[in-house]
C-alpha cells in the first residue's frame, strides 16, 4: 500500500530556502509571487493491506525519523 507524507515547516519558522526561491521568482519576473514556503514529500509503499494499519506504521516513522517534530509538521494524505 502506498501511503503518501507531506512535512511543512512550522507558521513562524523561517524558510530561508523558501524566500531564495521566491526572491527568485520575483527576479525572473514573477512580481505576483509573494511568498514560497518548501517542504518534503514522500511516498511510502508499506507490506500492509489494512489501511489504518499502514497509515499508523506511516505516522510512527514520521515521528521517528521523517519529520522533525521541533520545527516541522506532517499530514498523512
Amino acid at each position: 500500500m502506498k501511503i503518501k507524507v507531506i512535512v511543512t515547516l512550522k507558521n513562524g519558522v523561517l524558510d530561508p530556502q523558501g524566500k531564495a526561491i521566491q526572491q527568485t521568482l520575483n527576479g525572473m519576473n514573477f512580481e505576483n509571487v509573494e511568498d514560497v514556503r518548501q517542504g518534503k514529500y514522500f511516498e511510502i509503499d508499506v507490506k500492509e493491506k489494512d489501511e489504518k494499519k499502514a497509515k499508523s506504521l506511516v505516522d510512527d516513522m514520521c515521528k521517528k525519523l521523517l519529520a522533525n517534530l521541533v520545527i516541522e509538521d506532517y499530514k498523512i494524505v
